[in-house]
């Protein structure tokens, strides 16, 4: 039998899970659920394994001298913890909009933080589901300070735990930082907002009209800006989306990723034979050519909507995940371009610092041309992807699919900048430049005298293409090492991959690099 001393402790602590419970309210709870939003525990239920769900710091609030009776809500507008996604544990937090919509100030911030040091002493995942109105603006600096903190942690993390964020509601001023300083960050459509100023001071700064949706909504993150990494229709998605993406991250950068029963892919081998036309100049696109070789012929596009002329993602060979990069032709011929060259570069260097091996698939005519491109900085972003292959030390496979001319082939994973396995279609082209613009610069003066210059020039295109332009050529000189039968391309990067499992790769010793930002 409890005594009456212990049952009084016991019913006030029920007091307090219940204030807890019910976040700013009932009332604010409603306009929550008004505005299309689920409560912050129900997305930590959506997200983590039924459960498993353990609260950090729950009787948290500024009055620490507040009983249970007190008007003023529980929790600092954030709920912290730990708990499970496929079995593997992970740190969440989680704020809650309807206590001080969201607000950071330096109690939140100091839950916030507690979790990150957590996740950092137990090497797992953390994930943050952002629903914030900004900087508690009545505590003034410290609230700033309390971003600061946040954000030292999020670099300190960086490249040591997968670090994840979910955007369910707005994100405004400096809050939008944490998110942009993580690895990968989600938006449902309809509730994710993210900007630095909104759209009353947009239009006072620069005389522009526009929406919260058109400022910083999901589509313009996903399609424009290259903030978001992944869209969702809505919050369940959303949220199971990062579950699936978990599937293929390790928990730190000490662990390998997770491996799975390898699977068949979509469709038969002999289909490779016709996904890629003959014609140079023909479009395709390359998950026709990616479906057929990887497991399930499934591939988790990372910036799916963003830069489209390259395809970035997950998948896996035999069972293992791994990083996936190709060019896709549809899309400027493939060429890398300023917007495709930072998602190439920035995912290869994930995937690198999480010990996700590289598949490359090249079909590259060159860098974009033009004067806005130069005048932006293409040599600049272009040297982000050669800057992250050459650093890169996880297995890198590479197959050249058609097109591989100058410094784009260069950078695509080429045996120069360290790829460790590279393997050419026969119908690959690896050139200086396209035979034709290099049969134009090489006969120009017997083009200007000829009676017919279409005619020698398609015919000194022909002989170009044969004579320097074929695999053959490339593979006598050891850049590249096989030219293989496409039928058995993911049987080749399969036995690679597996030859390839303990690579080791010394480095020499320095604080760090200066990737070209």
């Amino acid at each position: 039998m409890v005594n009456p001393s212990m049952q009084a402790k016991l019913d006030q602590l029920a007091a307090w899970r219940a204030k807890t419970a019910e976040g700013g309210g009932p009332q604010r709870v409603t306009q929550q659920k008004a505005a299309g939003k689920s409560t912050a525990r129900e997305r930590l239920a959506m997200l983590l394994d039924p459960g498993t769900f353990e609260e950090i710091d729950p009787f948290v609030r500024g009055d620490h001298n507040a009983n249970p009776d007190s008007p003023e809500p529980v929790g600092e507008g954030v709920v912290t913890g730990f708990g499970r996604i496929h079995g593997r544990p992970v740190f969440c937090f989680s704020q809650d909009f309807t206590i001080y919509g969201g607000s950071v100030g330096e109690l939140h911030s100091r839950k916030i933080c507690k979790v990150m040091d957590l996740a950092y002493r137990a090497g797992t995942p953390f994930i943050g589901i952002n629903d914030s109105g900004g900087a508690r603006i009545q505590e003034g600096v410290d609230s700033l300070g309390a971003y600061g903190e946040i954000f030292a942690r999020n670099a300190r993390l960086s490249g040591v735990i997968p670090q994840i964020s979910v955007i369910l509601g707005p994100c405004a001023g400096g809050a939008v930082y944490s998110p942009a300083l993580t690895d990968f960050t989600f938006v449902a459509d309809g509730i994710s907002n993210m900007f630095i100023t909104g759209p009353q001071v947009t239009k006072a700064a620069t005389g522009e009209d526009v929406t919260f949706e058109e400022l910083g909504g999901a589509l313009a993150h996903s399609t424009k800006s290259g903030v978001a990494h992944f869209r969702a229709p809505g919050e369940d998605a959303c949220l199971r989306l990062v579950r699936v993406l978990l599937e293929y991250l390790p928990s730190n950068n000490q662990e390998l990723p997770p491996a799975a029963a390898a699977q068949e892919p979509q469709g038969s081998p002999e289909e490779l034979l016709a996904v890629v036309p003959p014609e140079p100049h023909k479009g395709y696109d390359v998950r026709d050519v990616l479906v057929r070789i990887l497991d399930g012929g499934r591939l988790l596009e990372v910036h799916q909507e963003f830069a489209p002329n390259a395809v970035v993602g997950f998948g896996r060979l035999a069972g293992q995940a791994c990083g996936v990069v190709a060019n896709q032709p549809r899309f400027l011929a493939g060429c890398l371009d300023i917007d495709g060259s930072d998602k190439i570069a920035r995912f290869v260097r994930f995937c690198d610092a999480f010990n996700i091996p590289l598949l490359t698939f090249v079909d590259v005519p060159g860098f974009l041309p033009g004067i806005a491109q130069e005048h932006r900085g293409i040599i600049r972003h272009g040297a982000k992807i050669l800057y992250a292959y050459a650093e890169a030390t996880v297995p890198k496979l590479a197959v050249i699919l058609r097109k591989a001319y100058g410094g784009a082939y260069v950078a695509m994973s080429s045996r120069g900048i360290g790829a460790d396995v590279a393997l050419a279609w026969p119908t690959a082209e690896i050139a200086v430049m396209g035979p034709e613009g290099a049969a134009q610069v090489l006969y120009r003066n017997e083009l200007a005298a000829a009676s017919d210059p279409a005619e020698l020039l398609a015919r000194r295109t022909a002989e170009y293409r044969e004579r320097y332009a074929n695999p053959y050529v490339a593979c006598a000189r050891g850049m590249v090492d096989d030219v293989i039968d496409p039928r058995t391309t993911r049987e080749r990067l399969c036995r690679a991959l597996s030859v390839l499992s303990d690579k080791r790769e010394d480095r020499p010793p320095r604080k760090h690099g200066n990737i070209p930002l």
